[in-house]
């Protein structure tokens, strides 16, 4: 049984608005920004709950103002050309934008726990067809009342028969050290489909998301079991550092400061080391060492939530066994390439088409910052991107290919956007997959 984490709020009726800024997360959070900022989803078997009292929904309306700054914004984002006058400490510039035709391609994957499964080093094309109408059922729901069931059933009754024809393919695609336990989530999958028939059948719209949600963990955890080990040699130059040579999940507790409407959250965030093994390695690293722990927020401007700028002059973390800033190369795995490509951007590499294995398509994607004309010079200093996808359309956003993502948050993750700066991490830890880190520093050092 899943641990239940909670956001706590206390009365609100507060409305708050987003715009995202077309600025670039880099080292170095504390610059003056010159626009106003502006406040505002699973790797465990049960979604963790948000405790809220008397909370009202969070309007999304925008000013007229706003409007047009929104519309100013997503012809810059397009184009290329700034939308609006920075002042001298912002973050970047606008990069320059790859053919036009990457950025509109086929409907995009916006959920986390997809995107991570999608991530997988895996290619089994009976799972994949079992999962696929198993996550169309969150579309099926957006149709109003019980009308959305009859969609809802088709697509059950799509993945019932893909399991049942494709059985005995996703079996032999397990790994055998790793068989008997996909074998027994197999059978709480068909288990479950038939429970979810029965949530249908008795015409219990409310039931489905929650039973969705559950198969969906099966077959991510019968996909993850199709995984034997890690499944390539990381670059012979940074095989000393801290490597996670598969997937971890942390718990990030923040206390919110000043915020009638909210105390604090647990977030929950999944690292993908099979496509970003440097990053998230160096990342576990630093949670062992509570290097985030009493940190502050740094940025937070409805754009991204940055943090891990300790106190000094040094932007990342001091190595006490160098005494120097222990930086990571860029690392960013391609669709199709079967190891990650080190100190290039994608655009760098001629590689305008590429799609990443993990995209900034969902809201909580969390990256590496890094100084924006050196690609591997990120330490400790991570943001997590916030944005509407109707100004920073997913398949089109302008980090993909040139900022490592290593991980989503995906419980909570909403609540992101309540963060402000100066509201405190009060700790980040390793709930599971520990093991899979290797060169564990904070070993070494104590």
């Amino acid at each position: 049984m899943a641990a239940i984490l909670s956001c706590h709020h206390s009365a609100s009726s507060a409305t708050f608005s987003k715009f995202i800024s077309p600025s670039i997360p880099t080292n170095r959070t504390r610059f003056s920004i010159s626009h106003k900022q502006f406040g505002t989803r699973s790797s465990s078997p049960l979604p963790i709950k948000c405790q809220i009292q008397n909370r009202q929904q969070k309007g999304k309306s925008f000013s007229i103002k706003e409007c047009a700054i929104s519309i100013a914004l997503a012809v810059g984002l397009v184009t290329g050309v700034p939308a609006f006058e920075w002042s001298s400490n912002a973050y970047a510039a606008n990069p320059v934008l790859p053919d036009l035709s990457v950025l509109i391609s086929g409907p995009p994957i916006k959920d986390p726990g997809a995107l991570l499964r999608y991530a997988l080093p895996i290619n089994n094309k009976a799972i994949r067809e079992v999962q696929k109408p198993l996550e169309d059922i969150t579309e099926s729901l957006k149709v109003a009342g019980v009308k959305a069931l009859d969609s809802v059933e088709r697509n059950l009754r799509q993945a019932s028969r893909a399991l049942k024809q494709g059985k005995a393919l996703i079996v032999s695609g397990l790994a055998e050290s790793k068989k008997d336990h996909g074998v027994e989530l197999l059978g709480k999958l068909e288990a479950g489909m038939d429970e979810l028939q029965q949530i249908v059948e008795d015409r219990n719209r409310d039931g489905v998301a929650e039973k969705q949600k559950e198969l969906l963990q099966y077959v991510g955890g019968v996909e993850e079991d199709m995984v034997d080990g890690f499944p390539y040699e990381v670059p012979e130059e940074y095989q000393s550092m801290p490597l996670l040579k598969g997937r971890a999940t942390v718990d990030m507790k923040v206390k919110v400061k000043d915020n009638p409407s909210l105390t604090d959250c647990v977030f929950r965030i999944v690292l993908d080391g099979y496509n970003a093994p440097v990053t998230a390695g160096n990342f576990v690293d630093l949670v062992e060492r509570h290097f985030y722990d009493g940190m502050e927020i740094q940025r937070a401007d409805g754009f991204v939530v940055q943090t891990g700028d300790p106190e000094g002059p040094a932007e990342g973390f001091i190595d006490p066994s160098t005494e120097k800033t222990r930086t990571i190369p860029l690392e960013i795995t391609v669709e199709g390439e079967k190891l990650p490509f080190y100190g290039s951007t994608l655009e760098e590499l001629g590689l305008y088409k590429a799609q990443t294995k993990l995209p900034f398509n969902a809201f909580g994607t969390m990256a590496m910052a890094r100084d924006e004309f050196e690609n591997n010079s990120a330490s400790s200093q991570i943001f997590w991107l916030l944005k509407e996808s109707e100004l920073t359309p997913s398949n089109s956003n302008i980090l993909d290919g040139r900022y490592a993502v290593f991980g989503y948050v995906t419980q909570n993750e909403d609540f992101l956007a309540d963060l402000k700066v100066g509201d405190v991490i009060e700790s980040i830890q390793v709930v599971s997959g520990l093991e899979n880190l290797a060169n564990p520093s904070y070993k070494i050092a104590g």
